[in-house]
């Protein structure tokens, strides 16, 4: 399988689109004015304890305070202990200085999520500046392996070094020693600088960013099989280069600066591609649909058969297009970036080797995701929980915010509930107050409505108070605005 790389750099805003053998998989954004925080490491201050959640607020600089967990906070000896986390007041005090790193962007209301045990990472390894482990990445899964690896990290350790761990990511598989030890002289130079910021810098200062978006998705997601990063900017062009000579030569001859008159974005159709993806509905190729729903709580995602209606029997059409819909969701779930709890509701199937055989579709189809997924068997009722690390906002909180009309709900009053809240509007009116009569302010559908269908309620209404009402339209209200003026 072929992957491309696309950046797409503007002053406002730096693009990033994975694509998979001409098919759009993944996208990141990372605009100028709300670059993530998510590696960023702080000098933070603790400004209040919840003992009853285990967790303290800490200042780090930002408008909204930030979370950090017990289980979060590194143990003074710096060595991990496997014992139960000791209560939050005696890890930590009101006005205490800590060094944090973030974990989480602030998504929706919540401030961002902290951890004190910082980590560091490069193009194979994590480093662990407060730990000795040294530990594989799970999908490393041969112990051969694992055992050469460990064996590598520790050969290419310098002398005398007795702080810090590493995790071996995942590339590292085949990493050549002499890569390991440019990754582990690398995050040792960024250590450094960092101790030199914590030992210098005042409270609620920045101690460590992490690269911006081009550089790292050239550090966390070029892989083996990505043939080419094409950047339309010259500038980012040259520091790409740069970096990847420095840090991972391998992939400095594959990157390539796009001159092309055409938008780069334009290629593969990704523009289109992302557009679509901010639609509720999803087109299967059989005729079948998806409806992706997101809310606060959990995404929901609904299968359905709609013009495909199969060649033999009923049970083969559901089976069809559930497989079908398999594919689609690991794919949807990666290109809109959907995290947390995620129900998937699957067509109901009689057979039970269908409904295996739906679930196993859905676990290949997300084993190609970077995201730890965990997943649930098929329920009963045709349903499937999954849960997917939320890191980041999705592609849909990101480009879009609640429609001010509906405010989030997705569905408006119809022109007639609006009418009859105005008849009782006016009806409670009429009782408090004398007035001579009464001016009614509304859109273009509710007036019409009430000149129309509803000219017959008008009147009685009006010889049941014994005043008139005048209907007068205000183009700027939404459909769901009114107001009853006396007069």
């Amino acid at each position: 399988m072929s992957e491309e790389i696309l950046i797409n750099v503007t002053p406002q805003e730096t693009r990033v689109a994975v694509v998979e053998n001409g098919v759009l998989q993944e996208v990141y954004i990372e605009r100028a004015r709300s670059r993530g925080i998510v590696g960023n490491i702080y000098k933070g201050k603790v400004v209040r304890i919840l003992p009853g959640m285990q967790a303290a607020f800490v200042d780090i600089g930002h408008d909204r305070t930030a979370f950090l967990h017990a289980s979060d906070i590194r143990p003074v000896s710096g060595v991990e202990n496997a014992g139960p986390v000791p209560p939050i007041n005696e890890l930590l005090q009101d006005g205490q200085e800590v060094i944090v790193q973030v974990l989480k962007d602030p998504i929706g209301t919540k401030g961002a999520r902290l951890t004190m045990q910082i980590t560091l990472p490069a193009r194979y390894l994590v480093y662990l500046p407060y730990s000795r482990h040294i530990g594989i990445s799970q999908k490393i899964g041969d112990e051969a392996t694992r055992e050469r690896l460990r064996a590598l990290v520790k050969s290419a350790l310098p002398e005398g070094a007795e702080e810090g761990g590493y995790i071996l990511r995942t590339l590292a598989e085949t990493a050549a020693e002499e890569e390991i030890e440019t990754d582990i002289r690398y995050l040792r130079r960024v250590w450094v600088a960092c101790q030199e910021r914590i030992r210098s810098a005042p409270v609620l200062s920045l101690i460590h960013e992490d690269l911006p978006l081009a550089l790292r998705a050239m550090r966390d997601l070029v892989r083996g099989n990505v043939e080419k990063i094409r950047i339309d900017s010259r500038e980012v062009y040259t520091k790409a280069i740069d970096f990847g000579i420095e840090f991972i030569p391998e992939i400095a001859e594959r990157i390539e600066h796009y001159p092309g008159e055409r938008p780069i974005f334009d290629l593969y159709s990704v523009e289109d591609e992302i557009q679509k993806a901010l639609d509720r509905k999803v087109m299967l190729k059989s005729g079948g649909y998806l409806i992706l729903d997101q809310t606060e709580a959990m995404t929901t995602i609904d299968v359905n058969t709609g013009a495909y209606v199969g060649k033999r029997n009923l049970e083969e059409t559901l089976f069809k297009t559930n497989l079908e819909a398999a594919q689609t969701i690991a794919r949807q779930l990666r290109l809109r970036n959907l995290g947390g709890m995620i129900i998937i509701d699957f067509i109901d199937m009689a057979e039970a080797e269908h409904k295996r055989q739906v679930l196993r579709a859905l676990e290949r189809a997300l084993a190609r995701d970077r995201t730890k997924v965990y997943l649930t068997e098929m329920s009963p009722l045709g349903l499937v929980e999954l849960t997917r690390k939320r890191t980041r906002e999705s592609l849909e909180h990101v480009l879009c915010q609640p429609c001010p009309v509906c405010e989030g709900r997705g569905m408006l009053k119809t022109p007639q509930t609006v009418c009859y809240e105005i008849f009782r509007e006016i009806l409670r009116e009429a009782r408090q107050y004398g007035a001579d009569g009464y001016l009614v302010l509304a859109s273009q559908a509710v007036i019409d409505l009430l000149f129309d269908e509803e000219a017959g309620s008008m009147v009685k209404l009006q010889e049941f108070i014994g005043k008139p009402i005048q209907l007068k339209v205000e183009p700027l209200y939404t459909q769901e605005q009114y107001d009853v003026v006396l007069m």
